[in-house]
């Protein structure tokens, strides 16, 4: 388990890198449906602007985390869905544990009570970091959506704040 490495706010200077592993995650096939990185301005404006992380060590980023919206609708304004991704040659070293946990404690921070995450059930390692981390799975959305022409469900999770919202 890697322990040198420091989790700390996301910058724009940190895209680059970011947008890398992000690509990383969509070549694998079962990360997201999303089949190529978008710009900086894209990403910027589809996440909340507390919540994104970076786990980095010497200078070199490993992974990230950050919050986007489920909906506009206000009633849900404390609703928020997850994204983790971790460089292939960090994977299983506490990287994602970590930003994930830093997450967590920004969104309770910032009013957030229910976190989401909808993962392919092939990503087995996303599951069980989200379990370890204190999400449960809430169903399942078989053929839900299409990616390369191949039909794909999803495992939809989620966190509930012991601290926000009770």
């Amino acid at each position: 388990m890697m322990t040198d490495f420091a989790i700390r706010a996301m910058t724009p200077l940190d895209w680059e890198s970011v947008r890398e592993i992000y690509a990383e995650g969509i070549a694998t096939g079962i990360a997201t449906f999303e089949t190529g990185p978008p710009t900086w301005g894209k990403w910027d404006a589809g996440h909340l602007p507390f919540g994104r992380f970076v786990a980095e060590e010497a200078g070199k980023v490993l992974g990230w985390v950050a919050l986007s919206r489920v909906t506009d609708r206000c009633v849900y304004q404390g609703v928020a869905e997850v994204s983790v991704y971790v460089g292939g040659d960090s994977r299983g070293k506490g990287v994602g544990q970590r930003l994930l946990g830093k997450l967590i404690e920004a969104s309770e921070a910032n009013g957030i009570w229910t976190l989401n995450a909808a993962v392919f059930p092939q990503n087995k390692a996303s599951i069980a970091l989200h379990q370890k981390m204190g999400f449960r799975i809430i169903g399942y959305r078989e053929r839900i959506a299409q990616r390369d022409g191949q039909w794909h469900d999803n495992v939809l999770l989620e966190r509930r704040s012991i601290v926000v919202g009770v």
